[in-house]
């Protein structure tokens, strides 16, 4: 399993806003300045569909990110299967205006497993710029 983790320091409401609403999504959810989410949908209910569109800006690579929820407990856990029936989930832990937000998951292969955290944990570096600038 790879954990990665990042303090943000904002009010749980907002940092769950920006973390589930498709137009919100689409401004953070890369990893490096070359890559770009120009499609999301997001129906945040359990049992229902998430797909992120993530793609070099350049268009030579994109890949879809999608899965279902199965498990979600507002300002606290989403849970979800990948369609390749990996699973994960995210924590939000709330104190002091300040979020830690924990993402868990399965990586793809084990030797991708490096990479991958290095690519999650740019995202959500990500995701604390564009909440703490918003």
């Amino acid at each position: 399993m790879i954990k990665v983790q990042n303090t943000i320091n904002a009010s749980i409401e907002k940092v769950w806003k920006l973390w589930t609403l498709p137009e919100h999504i689409m401004n953070w959810n890369n990893a490096s300045l070359d890559w770009h989410t120009p499609y999301v949908e997001n129906d945040l209910k359990v049992g229902s569909k998430f797909k992120f569109t993530m793609a070099l800006k350049d268009g030579s690579d994109s890949f879809d990110f999608e899965g279902i929820y199965t498990k979600i407990e507002k300002f606290s856990l989403i849970e979800y299967k990948l369609f390749d029936d990996r699973t994960a989930s995210v924590h939000f832990d709330s104190e002091n205006n300040a979020v830690t937000i924990t993402e868990i998951f399965e990586p793809t292969t084990p030797e991708t497993a490096d990479m991958e955290e290095q690519f999650c944990t740019a995202i959500i570096q990500n995701f604390k710029n564009y909440v703490e600038s918003f």
